[in-house]
């Protein structure tokens, strides 16, 4: 078992689990399986003209990709991070670091998540649990994030079944809406609610937009199910069993973007959970998402090196544009606005 006296040893475990055991969802997928692309046969543009360019909170990306927010704070995520970011770097997409709660609470960490030396240029998100602002954390926690990596913006993220199926998880969230009200008002860079695989409901993408989020990351089931992590590593039976239980617990990644769009229609929205290809980026991007997260595949990608994750990019990427090819979508603008999506 970990020694849960360290956050290190609980990211290094998180880290272990994550490349060695199978935690994906079992049976529910991230709901792109209901939707279909009609084809077009006579696309009337040039695949060489094809423009994957995007913006987000004003920063130039080449595409509208993130990898998404995964791991720091033990030695071994240094070198994950810093081949993630590089590959980000190289390819011009944007990254989301883990959770900077352990650097906070030991400044001899910090190392681990600090990779402007790499990359200075990338769209770069800092990260907390926003349950921690229920607890001792405030602005200025938030602040020292951002300043810890020099990030273009704060992703606060939404766990709230996780904490509930681990041992002394953090199940206090009442009146937290509030607190990350006064983040969202106060701090001097954009903030992010992104939950972590369970997904965003109607209900809640609009009272995240009425607090002031400037984006909000759906983070939907379907890919990597937390919950599962949590199983592998329970201290007891009892709690295996409780975190089995919500193996398959959240809203697929598909459903929960329609709903957020509904719920926070004036807010960027990101598309993450179980998404493993630029055909699925293609549909996230039709349903009115601004970037596409992958999280697994690109810790597996960076896991093995700088040049697979760059590989592993520009296969989505290709993905991507033949999809939008495909369907005679020349830039961006095109795919989000497409009459050729269609739900089987």
């Amino acid at each position: 078992m970990p020694d849960e006296t360290t956050h290190e040893n609980r990211k290094l475990e998180h880290l272990r689990i994550n490349l060695k055991e199978n935690v994906q969802f079992r049976q529910t997928t991230n709901g792109f399986d209901r939707y279909r692309f009609t084809h077009q046969a006579l696309p009337e543009i040039n695949l060489a003209n094809v423009s994957l360019a995007a913006q987000f909170f004003g920063k130039d990306l080449r595409a509208p990709i993130l990898i998404s927010s995964m791991t720091g704070g033990a030695h071994e995520a240094e070198r994950i991070n810093l081949n993630l970011a590089t590959a980000a770097q190289a390819t011009g997409i944007a990254l989301g670091l883990g959770s900077q709660r352990a650097a906070l609470e030991d400044s001899a960490l910090a190392y681990t998540y600090q990779v402007r030396r790499v990359a200075p240029d990338i769209l770069l998100f800092a990260n907390l649990g926003a349950i921690q602002l229920n607890d001792t954390y405030t602005l200025d926690e938030c602040r020292r994030a951002v300043e810890m990596i020099r990030a273009d913006a704060l992703i606060l993220h939404l766990n709230a079944i996780q904490e509930a199926v681990q041992a002394g998880g953090n199940t206090n969230w009442r009146g937290l809406l509030t607190q990350i009200e006064q983040v969202c008002r106060a701090l001097a860079v954009p903030v992010i609610a992104k939950e972590v695989g369970f997904g965003i409901s109607e209900d809640a993408a609009r009272q995240l937009a009425n607090a002031g989020v400037a984006a909000i990351d759906v983070a939907g089931a379907g890919g990597t199910s937390w919950t599962a992590v949590e199983a592998y590593r329970a201290p007891s039976s009892f709690l295996r069993e409780l975190a089995e239980a919500f193996w398959e617990w959240g809203i697929p990644t598909a459903e929960s973007l329609v709903r957020a769009r509904r719920g926070a229609p004036q807010l960027p929205v990101i598309a993450s959970g179980g998404i493993r290809d630029g055909v699925d980026a293609a549909k996230s991007i039709a349903l009115g998402a601004h970037l596409v997260g992958y999280a697994s595949p690109m810790l597996r990608l960076a896991d093995r090196g700088i040049e697979d994750t760059i590989a592993g990019i520009k296969m989505i990427e290709e993905q991507l544009r033949v999809a939008m090819f495909g369907i005679g979508a020349e830039n961006l603008d095109a795919l989000r606005n497409t009459p050729h999506l269609e739900k089987v």
